[in-house]
């Protein structure tokens, strides 16, 4: 009895030392499995979080973008709201200037042109007089014809037709009045030179001229324009000296006073 329990135990040994080895690697199996799985989550957990982050800085990279946008938008519409002042501005001074011309040019016409019309009785004594006065207003017409074109902006027009006129009328009271608008309208198109140019003819030509103040003015505008400062100043002493009683001259002196 003792004899087969003992063999029954040496050959039963190995059986249950199998059995016990496929427990231990079915747990060992069922645990790496787990871990696996417990991997697998936290892979996807991982995978989700960075979803999550990247919707995150793309939203914030748009947002980011979006207040950048508003901020060059808030800066755009200031700078279109200077630069409508400034137009604004602008356009009042160009008309404050243009009605100063349109005074200016009434008024010194008014001296520089002797009286057209003759009394009835005048015009009948004298032959030829009637001719003369529609040769006056012929010429009366193509001056405002120029100005006029000025006066609305047309700067080469006026250029052009006061051209005309000095050609046509080379001995007309208006020829200085001419020139000085020919050098002024080069000056409205930034065209200095020209505009330095045609006020010296109407110095040259026309020393006396009321009109010559104010194309020595013109001129030191104009070299201001060009950067000239040394010359400006120069223009404007001279204005100063040779009509020291004009409003040219109380206008050379106020400038003469901000130029560096």
């Amino acid at each position: 009895m003792r004899v087969l329990l003992l063999l029954w135990l040496v050959f039963a040994t190995p059986c249950f030392a199998g059995l016990f080895s496929d427990d231990e690697a079915h747990k060992k199996i069922t645990l790496q499995q787990q871990q696996i799985l417990e991997l697998q989550t936290q892979n996807h957990a991982l995978e989700a979080r960075i979803m999550k982050l990247e919707e995150t800085l793309k939203n914030q990279g748009l947002l980011d973008l979006l207040t950048q946008i508003e901020t060059l938008k808030a800066e755009v519409s200031k700078l279109r709201g200077q630069i409508e002042v400034q137009g604004n501005n602008l356009e009042s001074l160009e008309k404050r200037q243009k009605d100063f011309y349109v005074d200016l040019d009434t008024r010194l016409r008014r001296l520089e042109q002797p009286t057209q019309a003759l009394a009835p009785d005048a015009a009948s004594a004298a032959p030829g007089k009637p001719a003369d006065a529609t040769n006056a207003a012929t010429e009366n017409r193509s001056y405002e014809t120029a100005y006029n074109l000025f006066k609305t902006g047309n700067y080469a027009g006026a250029v052009a037709a006061f051209q005309n006129f000095l050609k046509t009328y080379p001995l007309s009271n208006l020829a200085p009045s001419a020139q000085y608008w020919i050098g002024n309208a080069y000056f409205a198109m930034r065209d200095f030179k020209n505009a330095i140019v045609s006020q010296q003819k109407l110095l040259d030509a026309y020393p006396d001229s009321s009109k010559a103040p104010d194309a020595m003015l013109n001129i030191a505008s104009s070299q201001q324009e060009l950067g000239n400062t040394a010359a400006a100043r120069k223009t404007l002493d001279e204005l100063i000296a040779k009509y020291p009683v004009s409003d040219a001259a109380e206008k050379a002196k106020k400038r003469l006073s901000t130029i560096k």
